[in-house]
């Protein structure tokens, strides 16, 4: 569906094995209505269909709500898989470490107002940062 208007063949099959590369399960279940999938599969098949349109940033807005943990994790390497081949991705994510664990800058919101805003690596070692939002102290 993503690739719906798209008119260059070549390049929808090269992305579909692109998708299909980073999601095998959704190989697997190629001819599944996407509603009988799990919940993990219906969010690859989300982040697969966004791909096929080729986009200049993708946006992607708590991509580990309502998943597994083990899920979870294969999501995040999806997301720096992508961003490693060039996507730039603008995650909104409650879960902090796995947000700080794929991206390289951070802002903290809290109220709708930016509070903090760095470097992964910075905004790790904060302590302020460690107490409030990874549970570390």
């Amino acid at each position: 569906m993503g690739a719906f208007l798209r008119k260059d063949t070549k390049g929808v099959k090269d992305d579909f094995d692109y998708v299909f590369d980073l999601f095998p399960r959704l190989l697997e279940r190629e001819k599944q209505l996407a509603g009988t999938l799990s919940g993990g599969e219906q969010q690859m098949l989300a982040v697969g269909r966004s791909l096929m349109m080729q986009p200049k940033i993708l946006l992607m807005d708590e991509p580990s709500l309502g998943l597994a943990p083990i899920i979870v994790s294969e999501i995040f390497e999806i997301i720096k898989k992508i961003n490693k081949d060039g996507m730039t991705i603008l995650l909104v994510e409650q879960n902090s470490n796995a947000a700080l664990s794929v991206a390289d800058r951070g802002y903290v919101i809290e109220t709708g107002h930016i509070v903090i805003t760095d470097s992964t690596k910075n905004l790790r070692n904060n302590e302020e940062v460690k107490k409030s939002y990874l549970g570390l102290s």
